[in-house]
């Protein structure tokens, strides 16, 4: 089994420690990345990132019980039931009693891997042929080529470098917002198709985890049902307030040509030059005109300052707004929405 070196009798892995080796710091890595905690690196350094991981691990086996927190279904196991009285806090230290636990989730059927790849490199450039030959009426495909690369890079699989051995599945991790070691959500792969339990189900691991043309085709379904159900409150009462402020809550624009046209869908890029684009300023540029709120510096965006932003009013679709709320809402949205129209207008 993976990872034994850091399990040797009285050894204690944590930030500072003396003593320990690269090699038991990489097992350790290893099997936090393969349990979905660790969000990247296996190169043997135990940094913030890997302390986190450790605390995040802790704090399930304390309080992890299976259940979603959004409605998508049940882990398969309860992390709770791996504690058996040997983690009483979140301490970021890997003792005895924590290294067992690992050791009895990894031995568990139930308790499925994330995947990695042998050759990631060959994985992810799959993507951009999937993409290019891929033919969709229900969504714009440029936009999502853009989504995907403000979500991961266009990266389904870590690529590793020199000291970094990592091949695992991309992996973004949603924090509690004051207790960071907190996992609240996990987006996976290209498309960071987004779970709100965890361990993932088998069933999971075998669809949009391993699969990459069903992991996109997860991001377009998402995309859809936001510019469906999300823009302009017409069918289930939530509203994209950007959109509200330029266009009211008339009927939703699907795309300006007509569907025999061969730019249907397809030109985005050139829209987004037609739209003409205008500079972000930290401060006084208002997310909209009218909004009480401006663009400034978040935990996640940490400038506000724009150059080049097509300017989404001057769009003639409502597609900026459903990219807006694929990332939610508030004014992290409004930084993710600038970055995927810039990156419609660079095109790929």
């Amino acid at each position: 089994m993976a990872g034994r070196g850091y399990r040797k009798r009285g050894l204690a892995l944590r930030r500072g420690e003396v003593g320990v080796s690269d090699e038991q710091i990489r097992d350790l890595q290893r099997d936090l990345r393969e349990l979905g905690y660790l969000k990247k690196g296996i190169d043997g350094r135990f940094g913030p990132g890997t302390e986190r991981a450790v605390r995040a691990l802790q704090w399930d086996l304390l309080h992890n019980d299976g259940r979603s927190t959004r409605g998508d279904g049940n882990a398969p196991v309860q992390l709770l039931d791996f504690n058996r009285g040997r983690v009483v806090s979140v301490t970021g230290t890997v003792d005895q009693g924590l290294a067992g636990c690992i050791a009895d989730m990894l031995a568990e059927a139930k308790f499925p891997s994330l995947p990695k790849a042998e050759d990631p490199r060959a994985e992810n450039a799959r993507i951009l042929t999937v993409m290019r030959e891929l033919s969709s009426e229900r969504v714009p495909i440029p936009y999502v080529m853009a989504i995907l690369q403000q979500e991961s890079g266009l990266k389904h699989f870590n690529e590793p470098s020199r000291n970094d051995e990592d091949t695992y599945i991309t992996v973004g991790l949603d924090t509690n917002a004051s207790e960071k070691h907190i996992i609240t959500s996990r987006g996976y792969g290209a498309g960071q198709y987004t779970l709100f339990h965890h361990p993932p189900r088998k069933e999971e691991i075998d669809d949009f985890m391993l699969d990459v043309e069903k992991n996109l085709q997860k991001a377009m379904g998402e995309l859809r049902e936001k510019f469906d159900h999300f823009v302009n409150g017409a069918t289930s009462g939530m509203r994209a307030d950007d959109r509200l402020a330029e266009y009211g809550d008339g009927p939703l624009r699907f795309c300006k040509y007509r569907t025999d046209d061969p730019r249907y869908l397809k030109d985005c890029r050139q829209c987004m030059v037609d739209a003409g684009q205008m500079a972000i300023r930290d401060g006084v540029t208002p997310l909209y005109k009218g909004s009480k709120f401006r663009f400034v510096p978040t935990e996640y965006y940490r400038t506000a300052d724009y150059d080049s932003v097509p300017i989404r009013k001057n769009v003639s679709c409502d597609w900026p707004y459903a990219v807006r709320r694929y990332n939610g809402a508030g004014i992290n949205s409004y930084h993710y929405q600038v970055k995927v129209l810039k990156n419609v207008l660079v095109g790929w």
